[in-house]
């Protein structure tokens, strides 16, 4: 039996049953999704509208979905949940634990006659009626997945494809440490049902724009390593993206750019943006930097974490230099 979280208050055939017996959904992410996040949500729309129910998709934020994730088989159908006046009969949150963390559904959820949370990340509140949080589960659309098998027998390929997207892109292309037994036996059932590795290998991990690479060398040539080169920390400012006429989705690879420079444990990419700096971090071997990302507020797992900054570029660069030292000065 998988391990779950204290607040844990449904298995997933509770879920699957009261998933069965409702006719309109809202699935809704978390703010700035990724590919876990989208593919959970998708996934288990064509599951649902597979069974003959109704079931949307919204986007915490009001924000365009960048390539890769605008090719997932119904992301042009996702709907800002701050546009969205349609029916909430079940309200379904994947791959977010907490009611800031979901932007604009937060409306949809005060409206909803039945809550429920599927997700893996821990933490020590809920949001919802019924929740089930796996921490060890390599990616929420894996448990998404068996969810999807268990509702149709037979899910479509879409939602295997989207599934895998999501299960692919938690694991760094099945690379990180939650890269477990239990990732590639899913892996082989979403294949089974119709996923494309290939497809989704080159348009999420061999995909690069030109602007993408060149922000990835201003990112090596900005590099600042620290605790005697074991963590690594750089930066993109919003005129850079500016000038190389990037876009958000062109900054995913860089921290994964950073992560394979030899003898780096940590290593964290900072992007300005409206305002702020948001930060991506990842992680080799025994490091965690999800101690990290909750010191900034954000959050994520052992091997992978985002968080947000609230100061200028330069002083969310002092600010994480600063934690890294005492995290990790010792030993990562």
């Amino acid at each position: 039996m998988p391990a779950i979280t204290p607040q844990t208050n449904a298995s997933l055939e509770d879920i699957v049953s009261k998933l069965r017996a409702g006719d309109d959904f809202v699935i809704t992410g978390h703010v700035s999704p990724d590919g876990d996040c989208l593919g959970s949500q998708l996934a288990l729309a064509h599951t649902l509208r597979q069974m003959g129910k109704r079931a949307v998709c919204v986007l915490a934020k009001d924000d365009p979905l960048d390539r890769p994730f605008s090719l997932l088989p119904g992301a042009s159908d996702m709907v800002p949940a701050a546009l969205y006046e349609g029916a909430c009969g079940v309200f379904v949150a994947v791959d977010v634990p907490t009611v800031e963390r979901i932007g604009d559904a937060a409306r949809l959820l005060e409206r909803a006659g039945l809550s429920i949370t599927v997700d893996h990340h821990a933490v020590d509140t809920t949001m919802t009626d019924l929740v089930h949080v796996e921490p060890a589960a390599p990616a929420t659309a894996l448990m998404v997945w068996e969810m999807c098998l268990q509702l149709v027998g037979r899910p479509t390929s879409e939602a295997a494809l989207c599934a895998y997207a999501g299960l692919a892109t938690d694991t760094g292309c099945f690379q990180f440490q939650n890269a477990d037994a239990s990732a590639f036996s899913g892996a082989l059932s979403m294949v089974e049902h119709g996923a494309d590795p290939a497809l989704v290998a080159r348009e999420f991990f061999q995909y690069r724009t030109l602007a993408s690479m060149r922000l990835e060398a201003l990112a090596i040539e900005r590099a600042v390593f620290s605790c005697e080169g074991r963590c690594v920390v750089s930066f993109v400012s919003a005129a850079d993206m500016e000038r190389l006429g990037a876009v958000k989705a062109d900054t995913e690879p860089l921290v994964d750019a950073l992560r394979k420079i030899a003898g780096v444990e940590v290593a964290v990419m900072l992007r300005e943006q409206d305002g702020s700096v948001r930060g991506s971090a990842r992680a080799k071997d025994a490091a965690d930097v999800s101690v990290l990302a909750r010191g900034f507020g954000g959050g994520g797992h052992t091997a992978a974490a985002g968080f947000t900054v609230e100061d200028t570029l330069e002083g969310a660069l002092d600010q994480v230099l600063a934690r890294i030292d005492a995290l990790y000065g010792a030993s990562a």
